[in-house]
């Protein structure tokens, strides 16, 4: 590997063209709305996710840009075009650009901390930013990861059966007629089997939550998907080779020191982070006293007490190749981190069902381009991370005539919630380019899952 100082150092030059680039990036999704005012509301939106504003919502964005807000609005809010069509045409483009025969899907839910009643699907549930149960709004995101990058293909908001059967909200929020309650592992399973279909992948990773659930595994399986998901220690397994019923942790416990292999998972913060691995075929039960088969991976940390239990699809798959796909999970964390900080994954005002995905999928493409940009230096040799990207970023976005002056809302707008978080930094999570111009250099070890991906 190439020492640090033999790269490049990222000067404001070498990216002024980016504007140019974001033009060339966009147009493919223009191309799948049908009026050219759609189009020029999709480019200024998509735009206005990578400027350092303090929020980055519609008023804001249009403001800086030149543009009148309301039409703007209207075109995230209620606008009349096909969200699903743009999230294919990226999911292509994804494949194109760095999908792999290895590559790899991952499941993972997001809740967006909401304060009012009126936005859809709000409701007091798990959110796991916060690590407990608040008043938020909660996604189903699906992430693709291949050849050292991280990307968000899809997402769907999670509709409560609270609200799935309140026909007052549901018209209130213009939820679509044809939308009807769905678990969270019954949107990932529709992901996996739509737009997951778009890019080539050997496995669908997930944490507990998605590894609990037999019919989503079954699901899977019964859709050819080969998968590694987490289960507690506590599941329920028997060795097809025979035996009585015993638990994922206690089988673990009883293997001798031979039965382990070691493994380097990837560079962590503290350096490679060693872990020792297991499998067996196991048999698994169903409600209805039916069993399938299925392989028990167990990796157990060598620096810590931590260990991950895992089912996955019962193949001749080696040890080897399935701690590695199950090392892959965590990537999505760090996108989704990434998509909050960098492009306001989390910041809007819409309140509707439309605008929730029209929302979600322009941030999704905001953050592609982010992740091809990352992609495209990388490959002339800049160092990553960029340490001046933090100074030369924003001032390639300024738009032509405007003034250099960010604008700012005004503090008195603020809730003070809004002022707690920033002055905590709960809006950044962790960025890796700069949310101001002003922002720190980005920790080199930021992004230690990329190295697993290779």
């Amino acid at each position: 590997m190439a020492e640090q100082a033999a790269l490049r150092e990222l000067e404001a030059e070498d990216i002024e063209d980016i504007r140019q680039r974001l033009k060339e990036f966009v147009r493919p999704f223009q191309e799948v709305l049908v009026r050219e005012e759609q189009r020029r509301h999709l480019a200024v939106y998509v735009e206005g996710r990578l400027m350092p504003l303090q929020r980055r919502t519609g008023e804001p964005i249009a403001m800086q840009s030149g543009v009148k807000a309301r039409p703007l609005q209207h075109f995230v809010g209620q606008g009349k075009w096909a969200d699903e069509a743009v999230r294919e045409v990226m999911a292509d483009l994804i494949a194109e650009k760095m999908g792999s025969r290895r590559g790899v899907l991952i499941l993972d839910a997001s809740g967006i901390q909401k304060y009012g009643d009126d936005s859809v699907g709000v409701q007091r549930q798990w959110c796991g930013r916060l690590g407990k149960e608040e008043r938020c709004q909660v996604g189903e995101f699906l992430a693709y990861a291949s050849q050292g990058s991280v990307a968000l293909v899809d997402g769907r908001l999670y509709l409560p059966k609270g609200w799935a059967e309140d026909a007052q909200r549901r018209e209130k929020c213009q939820v679509p007629p044809e939308v009807e309650f769905r678990t969270g592992w019954q949107l990932a399973l529709e992901m996996v089997k739509g737009i997951g279909q778009r890019v080539a992948h050997a496995w669908v990773v997930g944490d507990d939550s998605y590894g609990r659930p037999c019919a989503l595994r079954d699901g899977l399986h019964e859709a050819g998907e080969r998968y590694v998901l987490e289960v507690p220690g506590k599941a329920k397994v028997r060795l097809v080779r025979g035996g009585g019923w015993t638990t994922a942790k206690a089988w673990a416990d009883s293997l001798p020191a031979g039965a382990w292999q070691r493994f380097t998972l990837r560079d962590g913060e503290k350096g490679p982070l060693p872990v020792r691995a297991a499998k067996a075929r196991v048999l698994t039960s169903r409600e209805d006293g039916t069993q399938r088969v299925e392989v028990l991976v167990v990796v157990d940390s060598l620096t810590s007490s931590k260990c991950w239990w895992y089912l996955a699809t019962d193949t001749q798959a080696r040890l080897a190749e399935l701690v590695r796909a199950a090392s892959c999970r965590h990537g999505v964390e760090e996108a989704l981190r990434y998509a909050k900080s960098e492009v306001g994954l989390a910041e809007y005002e819409v309140r509707g069902w439309v605008g929730w995905h029209h929302h979600m999928t322009l941030c999704l493409m905001a953050q592609w381009f982010l992740a091809s940009e990352k992609r495209w230096l990388e490959k002339r040799g800049y160092a990553f991370p960029y340490r001046r990207y933090a100074e030369c970023w924003p001032t390639c976005l300024y738009p032509t005539g405007t003034s250099t002056s960010w604008p700012r809302m005004p503090v008195a707008k603020r809730s003070a919630t809004s002022q707690r978080a920033e002055a905590t930094g709960a809006h950044t999570d962790g960025a890796l380019l700069p949310a101001t111009a002003s922002a720190t250099p980005c920790d080199e070890a930021a992004y230690p899952h990329l190295a697993q991906f290779n």
